[in-house]
């Protein structure tokens, strides 16, 4: 890895667990404005007090998530987007460069993949040429491998996840994003098949907290090297202490109950 993606690498992770607690909040470009991220400022305040490694968002709403103060986090630019109101949400375009997003100060970039959509070889085509981009300015790059699209059956599939991942490293990403397969010892395959890091993603809103962390938990014990937990940190009750509480498994190795303890 050259120097530059090395440096801005180390600024989105721990530097003595060597993970990443990543905040996604591109969620309104897709969904519209929703709780939790109608103040970015305030939200990635949170997210950072918790402590959260970095935060992601389109390039448009870097301005208003600048923060002066507080605790510093690293910034990913997303470069993909779609919105639940067009004819296929499942088809991501490439609304960003990778000079634009060197531009607004970012450390990394990311880009959205749904493995099994209609516009697959579309969006591979946009993965394998960010990935051109981002070796010669040496921007590290976050591909987010979803299994998503008619042809397939269970986007939690061992198989399907192990392929989506695989995929994503054989282009050229740095850091993969896909689903946890719910399963310690199948999403031990899914790392074991893939040369690069692998975080995994929250997914909708869940529910129980110790059904997060607990996710979180195996995931980690199966070899992720970190989380990219959104809508499960913002939309929480209290999103300092949610993302403290994942932090402790992430970054110290407690389990989801030593975790919840201390969440309640």
């Amino acid at each position: 890895m050259n120097v530059g993606k090395q440096i801005r690498m180390e600024r989105m992770k721990d530097r003595k667990s060597g993970n990443s607690l990543i905040v996604p909040l591109d969620h309104g470009i897709s969904i519209g404005p929703v709780k939790g991220i109608f103040s970015l400022a305030d939200t990635i305040d949170k997210a950072a007090e918790g402590g959260a490694n970095a935060v992601l968002m389109q390039k448009g709403m870097v301005p208003y998530g600048h923060r002066g103060y507080g605790r510093d986090v690293g910034l990913i630019v997303h470069m993909s987007a779609s919105t639940s109101l067009g004819p296929d949400p499942n088809n991501k375009v490439q609304v960003c460069t990778v000079e634009e997003a060197l531009k607004a100060g970012a450390d990394a970039v990311s880009v959205h993949i749904n493995i099994g959509s209609e516009t697959e070889s579309d969006q591979l085509e946009i993965l394998a040429s960010v990935a051109e981009r981002c070796s010669f300015w040496g921007m590290p790059l976050i591909a987010m491998m979803y299994p998503r699209g008619n042809s397939i059956k269970d986007p939690h599939s061992p198989d399907v996840v192990a392929h989506a991942a695989r995929a994503g490293a054989e282009l050229g990403a740095d850091i993969i994003k896909t689903n946890y397969t719910g399963d310690i010892d199948t999403f031990k395959d899914v790392v074991k098949g893939c040369p690069i890091p692998i975080i995994i993603a929250g997914g909708p809103k869940i529910n129980s907290d110790q059904d997060l962390l607990v996710m979180i938990d195996g995931a980690m014990e199966a070899g992720a090297k970190g989380v990219a937990i959104g809508r499960n940190i913002f939309q929480h009750e209290f999103p300092t202490k949610i993302t403290r509480a994942i932090s402790r498994i992430v970054h110290e190795n407690r389990s989801a109950a030593e975790a919840l303890e201390e969440l309640k």
